[in-house]
């Protein structure tokens, strides 16, 4: 648990704003101030809650501070060859480590390892009453009824202010090799679900304009007997681990012509599917992630448009860059909406904590 001069003054002011309800607007790095609905409420800078508290490389656990930069903490692992194997996107230098776990937001590795939620073993926070709670612990044993701490991942601060968390970390993997094939969107979709089934070593996949980039990783002699397996054109290591950190951090191609046509009037979408759902059929360029299950779309298409594909595909759409007016995340089921509110309310009575940034959770 963090316990500090800090963190008591967060819960102070977390305090004075319920006594006011005046609204809060948690601040890390505002690498993510893009992503979901309205920025609103006086900024709490949470950048004081930094450090590593704990790491225990032969446990696989590291406990840390949610001000902490993401590179910091990132750096710390590789020293003992070891990583986050969900790959969060990190978006710039000042990413921190609590931002990551409120947008809940995974990278290539996404499909083949789990989210962010899967390796959250245990939280500190501070609730919309200024209490300081912990939930969870080091070790997955500990968790037990309602997991809180998971239910962080993705809450885009809505329940509290994260001020430290504890993480499931894994080695780095020692084989690795990037394969290129040129097919187009249809024949990739079949190849990557043909290949899920099968014994091998996938841990991401890229397809856009024609090509599919897999990226194979594991134990050498595994990646070694996937490669003549699958066949492909292998990519030099440096030019794949660029590709790839481009791809994570949405620096690639892509997502640069996706910032011309926004400049135009275009949305950029996030659609997360069905990965067996065909290609959807709707005007605009696409890039496909996760196996098929991620959809990125460029498109001036209507929102409701998007938004019936992506529920016919088995999923939901949230507009990740451009016009919001639409609403930025899909809107909830009734019943998923008086669940969300009831958690709200539990956590954040006086609902304090980033209003407005889960768009689609309506009020009671």
């Amino acid at each position: 648990m963090v316990e500090d001069i800090a963190l008591q003054q967060v819960a102070d002011a977390v305090r004075q704003a319920a006594g006011r309800r005046r609204p809060l607007r948690l601040v890390g790095g505002g690498t993510k101030d893009f992503y979901g609905g309205a920025l609103q409420g006086e900024p709490l800078d949470l950048k004081p809650l930094a450090g590593i508290s704990a790491y225990e490389p032969s446990e696989l656990v590291v406990t840390v501070r949610a001000g902490t930069p993401l590179a910091e903490l990132e750096a710390a692992l590789a020293e003992k060859s070891q990583c986050l194997p969900f790959e969060p996107p990190r978006f710039g230098p000042a990413s921190t480590v609590g931002g990551m776990v409120a947008a809940g937001l995974a990278g290539p590795a996404r499909a083949a390892v789990g989210g962010v939620r899967d390796y959250v073993l245990g939280a500190t926070i501070v609730n919309g009453r200024g209490e300081v709670l912990c939930f969870g612990g080091q070790v997955m044993k500990n968790v037990a009824g309602y997991d809180v701490s998971r239910a962080l991942a993705g809450s885009m601060g809505q329940l509290g202010v994260i001020a430290e968390v504890s993480l499931k970390v894994l080695p780095i993997a020692p084989g690795r090799l990037t394969l290129r094939f040129d097919m187009d969107q249809g024949n990739a979709l079949r190849h990557l679900n043909e290949w899920a089934g099968q014994p091998l070593p996938l841990s991401a996949s890229a397809w856009w304009d024609g090509a599919l980039i897999v990226r194979l990783q594991g134990a050498e002699a595994a990646v070694a007997a996937a490669s003549r397996r699958l066949g492909g054109e292998p990519i030099p290591p440096e030019l794949a681990d660029r590709f790839w950190d481009e791809l994570r951090d949405q620096r690639d191609e892509f997502f640069r012509l996706a910032g011309q046509a926004i400049g135009e009037g275009a949305r950029l979408w996030r659609l997360s599917v069905a990965s067996t759902a065909p290609r959807i059929e709707l005007a605009g360029d696409q890039l496909v992630e996760w196996g098929g299950g991620l959809r990125w779309l460029v498109s001036d298409a209507p929102p409701a448009t998007v938004r019936a594909a992506a529920v016919e595909a088995l999923g939901h759409a949230t507009v990740w860059h451009g016009d919001k007016s639409c609403g930025a995340f899909h809107p909830l089921p009734a019943v998923q909406q008086r669940l969300q509110r009831a958690l709200k309310a539990a956590f954040d009575p006086e609902g304090v904590f980033n209003p407005g940034r889960l768009d689609n959770l309506a009020a009671a």
